[in-house]
């Protein structure tokens, strides 16, 4: 299969560009501050010189102006070297990725009880297929629905014409892009140390940022949603986007846990046209590693959910265009199949050896009746909504003033006290 093949050859492409010696040991002549690694990193991550169509950038599908999410509707983001060659997977926000802890099997996390396996948790990607911030940031490089270059090397060469070779030979040194190898690990820490400016990529400035400090407050229907958000009993949503205060300080809204849903097939991604391809997360196809194991079939990261309102599509496929229809999904996946999966009521994203490993835990389960109401969705809704980075509080009420007409005793005009 064309589309099998395409996606092993990029995962090996990745791995090759990644091996030998340690990431961080390369010498440049000149060694750049933070802030100049950030710099550089914003203009290369804009940069579209660095793609095979030379139009398109990582910022194409990170939109800043969309909590570096898509920037569209799209189930998947069309690129390749003529930007007409659909991706696989929707594209997440890279927005509080840094606080992703490293891919493992038998995670324990450290915020809670240690003692206790919380199954597969953390990696950069859907899958976790990556081990940092840099190795995940090689993947749209050399992905051929993406930036489809050819190597690394490809990468370097189009580095040297474009119009941020001088930027990179000022933060580097002059001779910075001569060495292949030590060009690409320059390229790939600028986009890696970028991605942790913590202005543009975790400000914790939305409005529940704001209640937490005791500088607002959630609205009624906002209060419910939480309420209900946090219920084991309804919502539940908070066993795997968790909402209180840990390591971090504020709250994440992800434990980095990969868990497979059962979701609809989207038949808006071209690959699923073929009824034999499933994408299935950590099982493959785009992480080789741990395909042999039915038990993680299915799996995929579960975002954070900072930002979510900002975006059009949800969940690793992008089935759901509207978020009360992605909150709605675990409210009546089991209540009502036939509404997701058709006639045959079975989840038809999945190959049936892959259908035991779907999670059955709280609010799914309830097939007598949906674990939480219309109106708890709504009120989900609208606390989801207050994640949103940017929120600005209101200022506060001015105290009335004295007419200026007004005369005190003395007959001197009348002094305003500051607010």
């Amino acid at each position: 299969m064309r589309i099998a093949s395409l996606l092993l050859a990029a995962v090996l492409g990745l791995a090759a560009s990644l091996a030998g010696a340690a990431f961080y040991d390369a010498s440049f002549e000149r060694k750049p501050t933070p802030a100049d690694l950030t710099a550089l990193g914003r203009r290369l991550f804009s940069e579209p010189a660095l793609s095979a169509s030379g139009r398109m950038s990582c910022a194409s599908c990170h939109s800043p102006a969309h909590a570096y999410g898509p920037p569209n509707a799209r189930a998947v983001q069309l690129g390749g070297a003529d930007l007409k060659s659909p991706g696989l997977r929707a594209v997440p926000s890279l927005r509080y990725r840094a606080f992703t802890p490293a891919f493992d099997l038998h995670f324990r996390d450290a915020d809670g009880n240690d003692s206790t396996d919380q199954g597969p948790a953390g990696g950069f990607g859907w899958d976790g297929r990556a081990g940092s911030a840099h190795e995940q940031a090689a993947g749209p490089l050399l992905s051929p629905f993406e930036m489809a270059n050819a190597s690394a090397a490809q990468v370097v060469a189009r580095l040297r014409t474009s119009p941020s070779a001088g930027a990179f030979k000022a933060t580097f040194g002059p001779h910075a892009l001569d060495d292949e190898a030590r060009a690409w690990k320059g390229l790939l820490w600028a986009l890696e140390v970028f991605q942790q400016d913590p202005a543009e990529f975790a400000p914790f400035s939305s409005k529940y940022d704001a209640v937490l400090r005791g500088q607002a407050r959630l609205t009624a229907a906002e209060q419910r949603g939480l309420s209900a958000f946090n219920d084991a009993g309804r919502g539940n949503c908070a066993a795997c986007h968790t909402s209180g205060a840990g390591r971090n300080g504020s709250p994440l809204f992800t434990d980095f846990g990969l868990i497979n849903l059962g979701l609809p097939r989207n038949p808006r991604i071209a690959a699923n046209t073929d009824p034999a391809f499933f994408d299935l997360g950590l099982a493959g196809p785009l992480r080789q590693d741990l395909a042999a194991d039915h038990e993680l079939c299915g799996r995929f990261k579960a975002p954070s959910l900072r930002n979510v309102a900002t975006r059009s599509v949800f969940f690793h496929n992008g089935v759901f265009t509207r978020l009360d229809e992605a909150v709605r999904f675990y409210a009546e996946r089991d209540h009502r199949p036939e509404r997701y999966y058709g006639r045959s009521r079975q989840p038809n994203d999945l190959p049936p050896n892959c259908r035991a490993a779907i999670n059955a835990e709280p609010p799914f389960g309830h097939a007598s009746k949906p674990a939480f109401s219309e109106a708890e969705v709504q009120d989900i809704v609208a606390f989801l909504r207050t994640l949103t980075d940017g929120f600005t509080r209101l200022p506060a009420p001015v105290p009335p003033q004295p007419s200026a007409r007004a005369q005190p005793a003395t007959g001197r005009p009348a002094v305003a006290s500051p607010p």
